[in-house]
């Protein structure tokens, strides 16, 4: 059984309604599995739990210029 595992930040119900549901389409037209097979889950991790390169999420967010 395929198993997608996401870590984001907080995410709205919505969200991740959508995730799951493109996350699941797109694997299966990918591998020519079948939807039902897939199993997707989202695991929350708050930005100032999680770091790149030294920094954490919520410091390069604040600092982010596009």
């Amino acid at each position: 059984m395929p198993y997608i595992s996401v870590e984001s930040g907080a995410l709205t119900p919505e969200q991740k309604k959508e995730l799951i549901e493109r996350l699941t389409v797109t694997a299966s037209e990918i591998t020519h599995i079948p939807e039902q097979f897939f199993t997707v889950t989202i695991k929350e991790v708050p930005d100032e739990n999680f770091g790149i390169g030294g920094k954490s999420i919520d410091e390069i967010k604040r600092n982010y210029k596009p």
